[in-house]
């Protein structure tokens, strides 16, 4: 990864008007820059489905591919697979060409990606990670992802980063990634056991952990329990699954979390049922959650996310603490942002910055401006550590 990336600076807000796909949408445009705008404002009209997604995506991929712009093949690739079934024969293959041709691009060889052994009681399996070192290092920066990113699609963050004088190693925890999709290892709420795994192999002490995205949910649970992590960031803010989740079913959520609490899971299932046959978007989401989480219901769903929350472990955070978040994230609310605030009581120090749309950043994870993100992490990681007492 020797390459210099240069991020697209800006957001879309008229790409496409259902807003989870126009963010998507825009997560590759700032990889790939004004000429990926372009194409993208081309195929948007076309896209009235996932069906006509994944055809409009994979048709760019294979232009881009035709006229040898990888890196572009590459993220129209992982657009046209991020929204595909689990049951879609093209998701495996099409996953694949995605991480070769970005490996490709920054000449990461198969060798590069390590398997980190994870044991969680019965449960045993491999954490697919990689290891970039910088020569004169600042200090060690542990970066992963949440819910089910791949890590391979932050390498352009991973490289900036890593640019800035750091080592930086980067892991998919289970759930995610390789970790899921090879070794078949689900999401767990105790994420200081997979973070606990990477910092014994690499034998680590006193380092930054970057959890992004749901992440940043998880990088706190971990920290909570792990004292080798020294400074943690969430990138973004993500307080509670179950709390984000109903926030989307406003008019509902009441006699969901009434059959919740009540064990009624033939009456839950059936009432999300009619909400997925009207919303192809949440029937998605919620067979993605299905399959990342390792159950078969609805109801199983939102059972199981209950302990993704920071609320009860964020006492026990002692650590330097970054939060982040954009004051018009399209997913998180904004509430969930000062909620955090709050219920960290007892941490060394804490930083919260908010990203605004002045700044192009104020989207989930600051899509739109990237640059300035990374940037304000590795300028608050090395203030960090120079005060460290």
């Amino acid at each position: 990864m020797q390459e210099k990336f240069q991020f697209h600076t800006g957001y879309d807000d008229h790409l496409h008007p259902e807003p989870s796909i126009n963010f998507q949408m825009n997560r590759w445009i700032n990889y790939l820059g004004k000429s990926a705008l372009e194409e993208l404002q081309g195929i948007a009209p076309r896209l009235s489905d996932f069906s006509s997604y994944r055809r409009e995506f994979l048709a760019l991929a294979e232009k881009a591919l035709s006229e040898e712009r990888n890196l572009h093949a590459a993220y129209y690739f992982r657009s046209a697979e991020f929204f595909m079934r689990q049951d879609d024969p093209f998701k495996v293959p099409t996953r694949k060409k995605f991480l070769s041709l970005l490996c490709e691009k920054y000449k990461i060889n198969e060798s590069d990606r390590l398997s980190i052994p994870y044991k969680d009681g019965n449960v045993n399996g491999l954490l697919p990670a990689y290891h970039f070192t910088h020569d004169r290092p600042k200090s060690t920066i542990v970066i992963h992802g949440g819910h089910d990113s791949y890590i391979e699609e932050f390498f352009p963050v991973i490289l900036h980063i890593r640019e800035a004088g750091y080592n930086v190693i980067c892991f998919e925890g289970p759930g995610q990634g390789g970790a899921l999709h090879e070794f078949g290892l689900f999401l767990t709420h105790e994420w200081h056991k997979p973070v606990g795994a990477i910092l014994d192999y690499f034998k680590l002490e006193n380092v930054t952990l970057l959890g992004i995205s749901m992440g940043g949910c998880l990088a706190l649970r971990a920290a909570a329990f792990e004292p080798r992590i020294q400074r943690v960031i969430a990138y973004d803010v993500f307080f509670d699954w179950i709390g984000t989740t109903l926030e989307r079913l406003k008019p509902v959520a009441p006699l969901l979390k009434f059959l919740l609490n009540s064990g009624a899971s033939g009456v839950f299932n059936l009432v999300l049922a009619g909400i997925m046959n009207k919303s192809p978007l949440f029937d998605w989401g919620m067979h993605q959650a299905m399959l990342v989480l390792g159950v078969s219901s609805s109801y199983e769903v939102f059972q199981k996310s209950k302990p993704y929350t920071t609320r009860d472990v964020s006492p026990l955070v002692k650590q330097d603490v970054l939060l982040m978040a954009g004051t018009e994230d399209f997913a998180i609310p904004l509430s969930h942002f000062y909620q955090q605030i709050e219920v960290l009581k007892n941490v060394s120090s804490l930083t919260a910055r908010l990203f605004t749309r002045a700044e192009q950043a104020q989207n989930h994870c600051q899509v739109g401006n990237l640059r300035l993100a990374v940037d304000y992490i590795t300028d608050w990681i090395e203030f960090s550590c120079q005060h460290a007492t």
